[in-house]
């Protein structure tokens, strides 16, 4: 299993109704079939000034290719990224034993990344981006 971890704050300009909008887009991304299991809401206690979380379960490194491709994934971030001022990304966790799946996991990013530019162009207009 790979848990997928990312904390975000909204941007003060985002309206109430624009959060729920993006929370029901971020709830809908972790219900695609390659999910095992996924959350989205508030983030409790010190959470390093991000007022939010997503987390999804995926079973493995060929679910996590059809995620990261998946049409409801790619449709809703052009609706969902702007809204963010803070990204965090991470830490990953994984019960998985193989020393290289890091590099794996990053090797399907970079490949995600090459095929679609305008992805990765969206994600540069946040302001704070950090990797954990």
């Amino acid at each position: 299993m790979i848990v997928h971890t990312l904390r975000f704050s909204f941007r003060p300009e985002t309206t109430a109704e624009q959060r729920e909008r993006v929370l029901a887009l971020l709830r809908r991304t972790a219900s695609v079939e390659s999910v095992s299991f996924g959350t989205v809401g508030r983030s409790f206690g010190d959470a390093d000034g991000y007022t939010h979380g997503y987390v999804v379960g995926i079973a493995d490194l060929a679910a996590l290719e059809r995620y990261l491709h998946d049409p409801v994934h790619l449709a809703g971030d052009p609706e969902i990224v702007p809204h963010f001022a803070r990204l965090g990304v991470g830490p990953e966790v994984s019960d998985d034993p193989d020393p290289e799946l890091p590099a794996k996991i990053e090797a399907l990013n970079a490949a995600k990344i090459a095929r679609y530019p305008e992805w990765a162009a969206l994600l540069a207009t946040i302001p704070e981006v950090r990797i954990y």
